[in-house]
């Protein structure tokens, strides 16, 4: 009966010892599963910073491939901006005389009629009357309103335009030769050198003499020159030199007048 007690406590003892262990491995089990799970957090943590980094080095390369094109665009467009710049300093500069210009164009323009009309009044007197017209209607064009300046400018030097193409033309047409007896006749002009007259018939003639603002009449030699000449102004025959008197009086100064 001892023995059986004997046996009993020992396999008590020995169950005792064999659930120790055990009972003592929880703990160290929970605190290994605890740092396993620090350390995949951890892991975790290190990853998304790696990859937050990696997404930030990408930015910062893609900013700086996008300075660098920048750069090199601005560098081409340099030149150009410049040229712009000028154009803007151009116009600027108008636009600040413009106000100046627009308040000097309307006496500009009368003075360029008033010269016009006295040039035409000390000219050769072919076609008098109606270059005077023209300047007449100048002067009533600049005082129509519904006009812009620029119509007008451009109207007052379109007149002088025509009167110095006169300087470089050849023109017959027939006229009224206003004289103590009017008289049917042909003109020929030449440039703004020769002015003359021819009746119907041929045998008289004249050239207009600028110095004495009168007519002088023609010999037959130069009445047959004229003759000559109109048929050329109208495209009767070849142009060729002509032998005529000019209207013009050419003084040449002496060496003794230049000097002075």
């Amino acid at each position: 009966m001892q023995d059986k007690r004997n046996r009993f406590r020992w396999a008590l003892l020995l169950s005792s010892c064999l659930a120790l262990p055990a009972m003592a491995s929880e703990p160290l089990l929970e605190e290994t599963q605890q740092a396993q799970q620090r350390q995949a957090e951890l892991q975790a943590r290190i990853d998304a910073a790696d990859e937050e980094t990696r997404k930030r080095l990408e930015t910062l390369r893609q900013a700086r491939r996008e300075a660098r094109q920048l750069e090199a665009y601005n560098a081409e467009l340099e030149p150009l901006v410049e040229r712009q710049a000028e154009t803007l300093a151009r116009r600027e500069r108008a636009i600040e005389t413009l106000e100046y210009t627009r308040d000097a164009l309307p006496p500009l323009m009368r003075s360029l009629v008033s010269r016009l009309e006295r040039f035409v009044d000390q000219d050769l007197p072919f076609l008098h009357a109606e270059r005077l017209s023209r300047v007449e209607s100048l002067e009533a064009m600049l005082s129509d309103s519904q006009l812009s300046t620029s119509d007008k400018l451009d109207r007052v030097l379109s007149a002088w335009r025509a009167e110095l193409d006169y300087g470089q033309e050849m023109d017959a047409w027939s006229g009224r030769l206003d004289t103590d007896t009017p008289l049917d006749v042909d003109f020929l002009r030449i440039g703004r050198v020769g002015y003359y007259y021819l009746t119907p018939d041929g045998r008289r003639g004249g050239v207009w003499k600028s110095g004495a603002s009168e007519w002088q009449s023609l010999d037959d030699d130069a009445l047959k020159e004229l003759r000559k000449g109109i048929r050329i102004a109208r495209d009767q025959r070849a142009p060729e030199l002509l032998a005529l008197p000019v209207s013009i009086e050419v003084t040449e100064a002496t060496g003794e007048e230049s000097a002075s």
